[in-house]
């Protein structure tokens, strides 16, 4: 009977977002080739959805791809051919890696420095994870 009571209170005080079952989807990168560089359209969206910041996704990709970028507006460009699914390979690694927390699987994660250590902190169970150095 304590035990049940316990658990009661424990679930009282988590917050309600652990009991959210919205589907996380990433946007379809809208990725177009012009002669030698490749532009993401709306990597701005992208970006806003994940709640990262541009930078940070860039370095990712511009290390994962090997290529120098630059941005434009809400768009980036690439230097370099790369297709679509080759953008949106390299997106979900770095969702997997820096967005998703590695216990509860929610996106609801911040990016934050614990010392010089990147870690994730969740939203939603409370876990800290360190992330990939970039």
């Amino acid at each position: 009977m304590e035990y049940e009571k316990m658990l009661e209170r424990a679930y009282e005080k988590m917050p309600p977002i652990i009991f959210e079952k919205k589907r996380f989807d990433v946007p379809r990168a809208r990725v177009t080739i012009e002669g030698n560089k490749t532009v993401i359209k709306n990597f701005s969206e992208i970006a806003q959805y994940i709640r990262r910041e541009e930078n940070h996704i860039l370095k990712f990709l511009g290390r994962e791809l090997g290529a120098p970028w630059r941005r434009d507006g809400g768009r980036v460009i690439l230097v370099g051919k790369f297709g679509t699914m080759t953008i949106e390979k390299k997106l979900s690694k770095y969702v997997k890696n820096y967005v998703v927390c590695p216990v509860c699987e929610k996106p609801d994660t911040q990016l934050t420095r614990i010392d010089r250590v990147l870690v994730m902190k969740c939203m939603a169970c409370g876990a800290v994870s360190p992330v990939p150095q970039l």
